[in-house]
């Protein structure tokens, strides 16, 4: 597999269209990271780290839906990809959808969301988009 970050993605998706409880996604830290922004800005319900044994871990979600029982989640894509890198500067990653989505950058100072990385002043590339 070459991109981790797609892969989950596409799992989270796929889960909540199935209207899943739960799923589970391949553990990296970046994965690790992204899971706890969409935790944080409330597009996900909780996550937990699991140890697998002989030095793997895997990430269980649980995702979120409203009270009509539709998912929280309208859409998430993979902005940046192997193939071709997007990079944005601070300026342009101040708004998502007039504030109602997130962009998940890849800073220097970590993976943040673009509200975040807009108040320290860095840019980065663009990880996913959600909202």
């Amino acid at each position: 597999m070459t991109d981790i970050i797609a892969d989950s993605l596409t799992r989270i998706r796929n889960a909540a269209m199935r209207r899943l409880e739960t799923t589970d996604l391949l553990h990296s830290k970046t994965i690790e990271a992204i899971v706890s922004i969409l935790v944080e800005k409330g597009y996900l319900e909780s996550y937990s780290v699991e140890d697998l044994g002989n030095n793997k871990k895997s990430i269980k979600v649980v995702l979120k839906y409203d009270d009509n029982d539709r998912s929280v989640i309208n859409e998430v894509k993979r902005i940046s990809k192997p193939g071709r890198r997007i990079y944005k500067g601070r300026d342009e990653i101040k708004n998502f959808k007039n504030g109602y989505g997130t962009l998940i950058v890849s800073t220097s100072k970590g993976i943040l969301p673009n509200d975040k990385a807009f108040e320290l002043g860095t840019g980065g590339e663009v990880l996913c988009s959600i909202w």
